[in-house]
């Protein structure tokens, strides 16, 4: 073939079928081509594959993410704020709901948090979801109104617009439907093409691994971790990621609504010792990166400030107003005291379950528990499916707390389909007790990598 021609797209797919390794130029021309859906599906799943059993070089993970970026939009910011843009993004995990109280509070230390989010499949519902238990709270911002409440408020949580990185949404279709979600390559670029298209300064990554988590063990989360912070690095975003665990949910409340209502008990100073750790030293991280603080400890220590002085909670009510929710229920749900459920909907059935045993709470598995509740309406088997808001879980024991036999334990939120005694013996089998004393659960964070670090 003449230098300089593209590739025949059977070609490519042969090219990478056999491990050979795709030239830019090569990529350059598939994502085009993805992008102006001059390929068939076929031909995409059928590459898709090939990186899927073949793998990528670093290279070729570089200037996947860097196509993507290119396929739409890459928003621009005032040169004001160079340097103070930031954001997150965690691979997900039962009850995670870091962004909420995070947000807010980088933005009460001066930050821009451009965060974008999207949808969940299974578990319980995404970001989004969440926030759209808020009555009124709007996700669907243009890129003018993103500027105008990052002016305004200093962060907003919104939905992809179509022009960001629309290469993006149809490759993951496709992967969705063709067994290659899991492909290291393709997972790096899908989510740092997002995070490269809001033009960030400094990006953690939450990494999650555990029996809930999409990677299972610690060292197969590493190699991700690896990947999206040398990919993001190289992308010109300072990126870190945490690698954090993921067998029992995160904090006490699962399920959309919920999760909401504990995100402002977090706001205002109060909630889960293990989420607002996160909040505090993923915030604390971002806040060294961005030059806000000296040390990653200073930073955790001004985003503690922000959660207990009120700062943060003040921005999330200024963000929910910006985002279309009534001042009144803004300010309602920011009160110091509040009937959450005079606001959000409440299920029309609730049902406690008791401890058929007693002992210590060794773990409370997580992935059961999500399998339950998405059985129950609140998660959603396909993308556009609607789910039901209300339907969720709240713990009433913690993990290394010693509980007697007919303790209550948990909360189940649900209205149609009903709680099945199928479910019940589900929810009792995920409450694992042991005869060990009781006990203080460790760090969520078993280990931080920096791009110094990974030298």
């Amino acid at each position: 073939m003449a230098s300089g021609k593209n590739l025949s797209f059977p070609e490519l797919i042969r090219k990478k079928r056999d491990g050979e390794k795709l030239q830019k130029k090569d990529i350059q021309h598939f994502i085009q081509a993805v992008k102006h859906r001059s390929i068939q599906d076929s031909q995409i799943g059928a590459l898709l594959m090939a990186i899927r059993l073949c793998g990528m070089e670093p290279e070729e993970t570089q200037s996947l993410t860097q196509e993507m970026i290119l396929s739409g939009k890459v928003l621009e910011w005032p040169e004001s704020w160079h340097g103070l843009i930031v954001d997150k993004h965690s691979t997900g995990g039962v009850g995670d709901k870091i962004s909420l109280p995070l947000a807010p509070a980088l933005a009460a230390c001066g930050c821009k948090v451009p965060m974008i989010s999207g949808r969940a499949l299974l578990h319980t519902g995404g970001t989004l979801d969440k926030l759209e238990s808020v009555p009124g709270y709007n996700v669907n911002q243009t890129t003018e109104q993103m500027r105008t409440i990052l002016e305004e408020v200093g962060c907003c949580i919104i939905g992809q617009t179509e022009e960001l990185v629309p290469a993006d949404k149809i490759l993951y279709a496709i992967r969705d439907v063709t067994a290659t979600v899991d492909s290291l390559p393709l997972i790096t670029s899908s989510i740092i093409c997002k995070k490269a298209a809001e033009s960030l300064n400094a990006l953690v990554l939450d990494v999650k691994y555990g029996s809930a988590a999409i990677y299972k063990t610690l060292e197969s989360a590493r190699v991700l971790a690896q990947s999206m912070v040398t990919v993001g690095n190289q992308l010109g975003i300072n990126t870190t990621a945490l690698l954090t665990t993921m067998d029992y949910p995160l904090g006490k409340r699962v399920g959309n609504s919920l999760e909401v209502i504990e995100s402002l008990e977090c706001l205002k100073g109060r909630g889960p010792d293990d989420l607002r750790e996160l909040v505090i030293r993923i915030g604390g991280y971002l806040l060294w990166m961005c030059q806000k603080a000296k040390t990653p400890e200073s930073g955790c220590e001004m985003i503690g400030e922000t959660l207990d002085n009120g700062s943060a909670l003040r921005k999330f009510q200024a963000m929910l107003e910006a985002q279309g929710v009534k001042q009144a229920t803004a300010q309602a749900l920011c009160a110091e005291k509040v009937d959450y459920f005079q606001i959000f909907r409440c299920a029309q059935c609730q049902e406690v379950l008791h401890s058929e045993n007693g002992g210590t709470v060794e773990t409370i598995q997580a992935m059961t528990l999500a399998d339950v509740l998405n059985e129950l309406g609140a998660g959603r088997s396909k993308a556009g499916q609607s789910i039901n808001l209300s339907v969720g879980a709240e713990l009433l024991v913690d993990v290394g707390q010693r509980i007697t036999k007919g303790t209550p334990w948990i909360r189940i939120h649900y209205e149609k389909p009903e709680l099945q005694d199928s479910h019940r013996h589900a929810l009792q089998a995920a409450l694992v007790l042991s005869d060990c004393p009781p006990f203080t659960p460790g760090s969520r964070i078993t280990e931080i990598l920096t791009p110094q670090a990974m030298k």
